[in-house]
């Protein structure tokens, strides 16, 4: 699945993903490749990106909010203070604040 994570000041995450994990204002949730077409606010938390498939993923400093976890690197972290998520045919968008 493809997500692309869109901030007012720029394009913080661009890439396919195995999983994304995300702060709902009803409580976190997964998604998955081909999940259900959604729509949904996303409350102040951390999204985590799971890139395990991945051989390579280059996070530069034009991207320094996009932090590797410590224990596994396939994971990364972005804090978001709120957003709104759009997934449609394996494709997430997420606009975040």
């Amino acid at each position: 699945m493809y997500l692309e994570i869109v901030s007012p000041e720029a394009t913080l995450f661009s890439s396919e993903v195995d999983s994304v994990i995300l702060p709902g204002i009803n409580g976190e949730f997964e998604m998955l490749k081909n999940h259900a077409p959604i729509v949904s606010l996303l409350k102040e938390g951390t999204i985590k990106i799971n890139t395990n498939s991945q051989s390579t993923l280059v996070v530069d400093e034009l991207h320094a909010s996009i932090v590797p976890q410590k224990d596994n690197k396939k994971i990364l972290t972005v804090k978001i203070n709120s957003g709104t998520l759009e997934m449609k045919d394996n494709k997430v968008i997420i606009l975040a604040d």
